[in-house]
């Protein structure tokens, strides 16, 4: 309305009215033509990444978990194929880079950026066949106005100011991802639980595929990861693992003209891996109960043959310390957000490193003994924290409470240095 006002109030000293009306009716058409292009322009952004034909189809992906620790979760891929137009594109959220600057720091710390990157779904089977592992596809079943939003969301999380993220292990990862798009395609239509079979906990969800496929990573992931990991997850949190996140697609419906349907119209193997080798049987499990027994053993010959001797603690209280100072850091010094409030810190006690060097045959601290004392105190605290590690933490703690008792008793044949004072107590008893 206010264009064409402006129209006809415009003034055109030289030209006849015939001439005016001419112009005017070109100039409204011009107007109306820039009004549709500004209209469209949405329309047009939103198709900028390519039309899907009607036979296209997009696929979760999976692939299982491999030997390596970083792969021994699995993997998921959202595959976009359009045979009639070309689009070949598996969308791939477990990417980072080794050129990264200071890798290894970030790493570390859990600020290592990861990010999308997109390439024929042939091109990834290639790579995990050579890992041998398992690959299966699930076809999902949209509309092709759900296919083409989904396909835009994966697209525009692919441009080069969206593609990096913050890696959360197990709230925002590679299979995590796949839901979030899924959901901003399908919205409402959506019918979706999460995985509804089981109720564990992270760390529970870890030992069920790292206990037995790498009982040390198992460990060693015990031993880092904190209180947070005992939280029970719920259902969609425990899709952060690919093969819960394809029983819950499986599993899921969507809403269409007809009624409700299947989220999953159609599943396939597309490789099947080889049966891998069993893990070495020297696990956590056999190899510290070895050294629990051989403790004993060792400590019972010290103290019938009167052998007074601290080499074998300083080893064994110094590798608890700095595992302890290793919790610390992971606790106050990372992002990772599940390594915090870990009660390993009772027993592997970091103080211990330094202050076990302290101790010699020849003479010790006054504060010694009272170290000790507490020491014990906070080893009865840490048995409240046997499950954490599949009871691998029993001869540990075993081991630790037999070379206290020993050190207890071996202290009264030590002389007494009290540092400051100038002050020692040089009689043996």
């Amino acid at each position: 309305m206010r264009i064409n006002r402006f129209i006809k109030n415009m003034h055109f000293p030289s030209c006849s009215r015939q001439s005016r009306s001419v112009f005017q009716w070109h100039l409204l058409r011009l107007s109306m033509l820039v009004c549709l292009f500004w209209l469209a322009t949405p329309v047009v952004s939103k198709a900028q990444f390519g039309i899907l034909s009607p036979t296209a189809k997009i696929s979760l992906v999976t692939i299982a978990p491999g030997q390596e620790l970083y792969s021994g979760f699995g993997h998921s891929v959202l595959w976009v194929y359009d045979p009639a137009t070309g689009v070949d594109r598996a969308f791939n959220y477990g990417t980072f880079s080794f050129q990264e600057g200071n890798f290894y720091v970030k790493f570390l710390r859990g600020t290592l950026p990861y990010s999308v990157s997109v390439s024929p779904l042939s091109y990834q089977v290639a790579h995990y066949q050579e890992e041998n592992r398992s690959i299966s596809e699930q076809v999902l079943n949209l509309s092709i106005p759900q296919k083409q939003r989904l396909y835009n969301f994966l697209e525009n999380n692919y441009l080069p100011e969206n593609r990096e993220y913050q890696y959360k292990f197990f709230y925002d990862n590679c299979a995590t991802r796949m839901t979030v798009a899924l959901k901003a395609a399908v919205g409402d239509s959506l019918i979706y639980n999460g995985y509804t079979k089981e109720k564990l906990s992270f760390r529970q969800w870890i030992d069920r595929y790292a206990f037995k496929q790498n009982p040390w990573a198992d460990f060693g992931m015990d031993l880092a990861i904190g209180a947070p990991s005992d939280e029970i997850a719920t259902p969609e949190q425990a899709t952060f693992l690919p093969d819960n996140l394809a029983a819950a697609f499986a599993d899921a419906k969507v809403k269409t003209p007809a009624g409700t349907a299947p989220l999953v119209s159609e599943t396939r193997e597309i490789f099947k891996a080889a049966a891998f080798p069993p893990p070495s049987p020297l696990t956590p499990t056999v190899v510290f109960w070895s050294l629990a027994t051989l403790t004993l053993a060792f400590t019972y010959w010290q103290i019938r043959v009167n052998n007074l001797n601290f080499v074998f603690d300083k080893i064994l209280f110094g590798i608890a310390g700095l595992a302890g100072w290793i919790i610390l850091l992971l606790w106050f010094g990372t992002n990772h957000g599940v390594t915090a409030y870990n009660y390993d810190i009772l027993w592997a006690f970091p103080l211990w490193m330094p202050l076990i060097f302290f101790l010699s045959k020849d003479r010790k601290p006054g504060w010694f003994q009272y170290m000790l004392i507490f020491y014990a105190f906070l080893l009865l605290c840490a048995t409240g924290n046997l499950a954490k590690h599949n009871l691998v933490l029993i001869p540990i703690l075993a081991m630790l409470i037999i070379r206290v008792y020993y050190m207890n008793n071996s202290l009264s044949k030590i002389k007494v240095i009290e540092y400051g004072s100038g002050v020692a107590d040089t009689k043996n008893h």
